[in-house]
């Protein structure tokens, strides 16, 4: 089959979903949880008193302006997620008394608190962890496959998957409140990971299929070895998106967004690996036979 014929299709495809992701980060941006803001987190569940309901309304009024909540996300039936600044131990234990006094039966299930400092100081590590990454794999492949445009068209590759994975994210934090966390962070790592062992699985057929026939067009070495590949990469991929599908669907809330931005991350990978990079390095060929012309 004439895989690589349909490129622009598949860079069409890749567009649809990039620019809305763009769009989104650009107008919407992330909403960054705690680990990278700074202040506390408090996950409690509420079994209220006859005739009480336990509304946001109702746990910001029974909190009283002494703490300054922020978001009150409902995870579950009962269960919520309280935000606000900074508090001590002893100012979290006195917002529960608060709360059981006017509300019901608390059952306390988890709480965090991270400074200013260490939200910003984690920010910039996860941003400088990412650039660190994304030059080695460059020159890591750069160098293993002798030529610069490899290394160059697997990172752009990357970013495709990483772009759609923010944007994704971007989305469900301003119409789901969906938080990003240090959990989402190895979610991109692990994609970016994922996705530059997919393309070099594909590109290491091609450079095997170029010693086997180098008199052969590239596009034709292409085709023969997305063909060779896209079996063993499906196979591979559909087994990870199983699993994680049901970790989704089975699994607790507070991997619930992780797992999904795994799954995103690893369907846009497998598509990328195959229906990105290489068609990048064929239309790099092509430019690089007309400039010699």
């Amino acid at each position: 089959m004439q895989f690589m014929r349909y490129k622009l299709l598949y860079f069409a495809i890749s567009a649809l979903v990039l620019l809305p992701s763009i769009w989104s980060l650009v107008v919407f941006g992330l909403k960054p949880a705690i680990d990278f803001t700074g202040g506390a987190l408090i996950e409690l569940t509420i079994t209220p008193s006859e005739g009480i309901k336990a509304s946001e309304t109702a746990i910001r009024s029974a909190a009283g302006e002494e703490f300054e909540l922020g978001s009150i996300q409902q995870t579950s039936e009962g269960t919520v997620i309280l935000r606000s600044k900074p508090m001590s131990q002893e100012e979290k234990n006195t917002l529960v008394e608060r709360l059981k006094e006017k509300l019901g039966e608390i059952e306390e299930r988890r709480f965090e608190t991270v400074g200013p400092t260490i939200g910003k100081e984690l920010l910039g590590k996860t941003i400088t962890a990412i650039i660190i990454a994304a030059a080695l794999i460059l020159i890591y492949v750069a160098y293993r496959f002798k030529q610069v445009k490899y290394g160059v068209c697997a990172i752009l590759a990357m970013f495709h998957d990483t772009l759609i994975l923010l944007g994704a994210f971007s989305l469900l934090g301003h119409f789901a409140n969906v938080e990003v966390d240090t959990l989402f962070v190895t979610a991109i790592l692990t994609t970016l990971s994922f996705s530059v062992h997919d393309t070099i699985i594909v590109y290491d057929r091609i450079r095997e299929s170029l010693r086997r026939h180098p008199s052969a067009e590239f596009e034709d070495i292409v085709n023969l070895s997305v063909a060779e590949t896209l079996g063993r990469s499906l196979n591979n991929s559909l087994t990870i998106i199983f699993m994680l599908v049901a970790l989704f669907l089975i699994g607790g809330v507070t991997i619930r967004w992780f797992i999904l931005a795994l799954l995103i991350g690893t369907i846009a990978g497998t598509y990328s690996s195959t229906f990105t990079a290489a068609p990048l390095l064929v239309v790099w060929e092509n430019i690089s036979k007309k400039r010699k012309r």
